[in-house]
């Protein structure tokens, strides 16, 4: 079990090594070397998702590991509430970015294996703590630095403690 713990409250999630392996075990990682600690929510678009896991409050960009491979095939669905794996438009780019839906988002899952048919790899749920995935949800948002939808008051991941 992960929790974050934002300057909006904690968020709980449970991932599914089970399920997922690769991204699961991925973001586990970076979570115990505390990669994630002074990150920001940089994406925030209501009635889709809340993206997070490798700015700055300054949008600078971490650098990360190497990317892993899509599990968006393993029949988890991008569900309210599930965490997935954040991508460039290739389908296995996924490094330390992760979005958490905030409504249903099949569109997002895995149909084909094309580029187009890949989908979003989710690899765990939040079990506690949508109330302030809610409140994050409702933030007020502006392009900064280039990038779109970006919450005008920072939401920081000021620590995360795992919980084996």
């Amino acid at each position: 079990m992960i929790t974050f713990t934002t300057n909006f409250g904690d968020i709980t999630i449970e991932v599914d090594i089970d399920r997922a392996p690769v991204s699961a075990k991925n973001f586990l990682k970076y979570c115990e070397d505390g990669f994630y600690e002074g990150t920001i929510f940089h994406r925030v678009i209501p009635g889709f998702m809340i993206q997070g896991g490798g700015l700055t409050r300054k949008m600078m960009e971490k650098p990360t590991r190497k990317a892993i491979v899509n599990e968006a095939n393993k029949g988890l669905k991008n569900v309210i509430g599930s965490i997935a794996m954040a991508r460039t438009d290739a389908p296995h780019s996924a490094t330390a970015q992760f979005f958490i839906n905030v409504a249903d988002n099949s569109f997002l899952d895995h149909f084909a294996t094309t580029n187009a048919g890949w989908g979003y790899a989710v690899f765990g749920q939040v079990t506690a703590g949508m109330d302030v995935v809610k409140q994050i949800e409702k933030v007020k948002t502006s392009t900064i630095a280039g990038h779109e939808d970006v919450p005008c008051e920072p939401v920081v991941i000021q620590k995360v403690t795992v919980t084996r």
